[in-house]
């Protein structure tokens, strides 16, 4: 079972590895930037690479057809004078050649033709052949039998008895141009003199190796290349990492914006572009960082300001005599008294000054459920041991609005209930690295047409409204703000076979089996 587990976490790593690579070639500025630069690099050395392959094919081309011509006029002469002596006297006269020297054809006469193989696939050897043969018949008699063939040494037979071509003396061959690692081709021409009688004619080529001239793929030739797009990919990979640093640096500082009461600017580096932007950025940062500041400042001195004539009102109306009319100022002021401190709430409650840890949702969640079972409350749980590292007394708050929610405003007259789901998500999706928490209630649920407004101050639906004329419709705002501070998400939706669902991701702590966890 553990093998098993082994390969399968094996293999989803492997897709997630190859989907981030791909997402970094494709989808990031740096993978773009290479992609372009090494295209382009390849693009050009095919071309250039395409370019010299034709003249050189070319001219090949040609010196295979000179070649053909000169091998051709020699075989032609040794023809002609072998062909014109008595039979009785040829034997003496290639004796006498091979002794000497006088001729650079390996010449026998053999009594039938020898079945010779010729290199394969080979377009220059067929065009060698093909000239040689039309020089030869151009000069032969009419309906003279003649064999053309280009041929490795290798197991090359020169006789019909099968004697070979290796097993000659070497005096007769040169031994380098039968070297196993790299023979040269021969060129065999066989010709019917006389009725049963063939005369074997075999060489080297004047350029023996002139076959390698159009072999592309070879190391000497692609190694330059490859080295240069090596070098080409590690210079762009370095000057593209340059580039996009400060967009790094920018990226991660706006995902930052409003977590922090006073941020640091950042350093203006880069290109002229990504200066102006980060210059821009910078101030953005900062007119924030004093709009927070004076809407803190605001929020207190208007606080201050309207506490003291409320008490005030408060205080005249005990001098009222008439009861009803008392009562009626004392709930305008008790309305009054709350705004006043709602509105101080949603300023400063979604940004609880406390230092950030890792927290263990599941066992936070335990105890809520827990509390809530024992003031009469159905709640399930299905929990796992889960980390996020962020503000606990915020985060606790904001996941309190939720069960508050779902179990008041969630019921009805057959269910009294919610349900709570922890989850994480799934390697290889948009959901990876997170922690999934969702609250589901079974209520009559929220129409298609509310859920965009949903989490915005002071919205509140009719059947909410029906339920507690008191309440204000800052809950949501508030779990929104507190989500969003910790980088995270929320999702509202109607669930498939009734209720109201929130699902909340949170960004998961990637080290909680080493670090101290908060339940609060």
């Amino acid at each position: 079972m553990s093998l098993g587990r082994g390969m399968t976490s094996g293999t989803i790593g492997g897709r997630g590895w190859a989907q981030r690579f791909i997402a970094f070639l494709f989808d990031s500025l740096q993978g773009r930037f290479v992609l372009a630069m090494l295209g382009g690099l390849v693009l050009v050395q095919l071309l250039i690479n395409l370019l010299w392959y034709k003249q050189l094919e070319q001219r090949t081309t040609r010196q295979t057809e000179l070649a053909a011509h000169f091998v051709a006029s020699g075989a032609l002469g040794a023809l002609r004078a072998l062909r014109e002596l008595p039979a009785t006297y040829r034997p003496l006269l290639i004796e006498q050649l091979r002794t000497m020297g006088g001729t650079r054809f390996l010449v026998f006469f053999n009594n039938a033709e020898v079945a010779v193989q010729p290199l394969p696939d080979q377009a220059l050897a067929r065009l060698l052949e093909s000239r040689v043969r039309q020089e030869l018949l151009g000069q032969l008699p009419p309906g003279a039998k003649l064999r053309v063939t280009l041929a490795s040494p290798v197991g090359l037979k020169v006789a019909p008895s099968g004697a070979l071509l290796a097993d000659l003396p070497d005096s007769w061959v040169d031994p380098s141009l039968l070297d196993l690692d790299r023979p040269a081709p021969f060129l065999v021409i066989q010709a019917e003199t006389e009725p049963g009688q063939w005369m074997y004619l075999s060489s080297a080529m004047p350029d023996p190796y002139f076959l390698e001239q159009l072999e592309f793929f070879t190391w000497q030739r692609m190694a330059p290349q490859l080295l240069t797009l090596g070098l080409a990919l590690l210079m762009t990979l370095i000057t593209a990492r340059a580039l996009t640093s400060p967009l790094r640096g920018l990226s991660r500082a706006a995902a930052k914006v409003g977590r922090r009461a006073n941020p640091k600017p950042l350093t203006v580096t880069g290109t002229a572009e990504v200066r102006r932007a980060i210059e821009a950025f910078n101030e953005m940062q900062e007119r924030i960082r004093r709009y927070l500041s004076d809407r803190e400042r605001l929020f207190a001195s208007i606080s201050h300001d309207l506490r003291t004539p409320i008490t005030r009102l408060r205080l005249r109306s005990e001098l009222l005599d008439d009861l009803a009319v008392q009562d009626e100022f004392h709930e305008d002021l008790d309305e009054l008294d709350m705004m006043v401190k709602t509105a101080l709430q949603i300023v400063k409650d979604t940004d609880i000054h406390e230092n950030r840890v890792p927290v263990r949702i599941d066992l936070v969640l335990q105890k809520m459920v827990r509390d809530a079972r024992m003031a009469g409350q159905q709640i399930d749980l299905v929990e796992q041991p889960l980390t996020v590292f962020g503000k606990p007394l915020a985060l606790k708050r904001a996941l309190g609005n939720l069960i508050d929610n779902a179990m008041f405003y969630g019921a009805n007259a057959d269910q009294h209930r919610a349900e709570l789901l922890m989850s994480e998500g799934k390697i290889g999706s948009p959901e990876e690295g997170l922690v999934l928490l969702t609250v589901r209630d079974f209520g009559p649920g929220v129409p298609d047409s509310a859920l965009a407004k949903l989490g915005q101050p002071y919205t509140r639906l009719a059947h909410g409204a029906k339920m507690r004329e008191e309440g204000l419709g800052l809950g949501l705002s508030i779990v929104r703000d507190i989500v969003a501070d910790h980088g995270g998400a929320l999702r509202f939706s109607n669930h498939p076979q009734g209720g109201f669902e929130v699902r909340v991701a949170l960004p998961r702590y990637p080290s909680q089996a080493a670090s101290p966890l908060t339940t609060q």
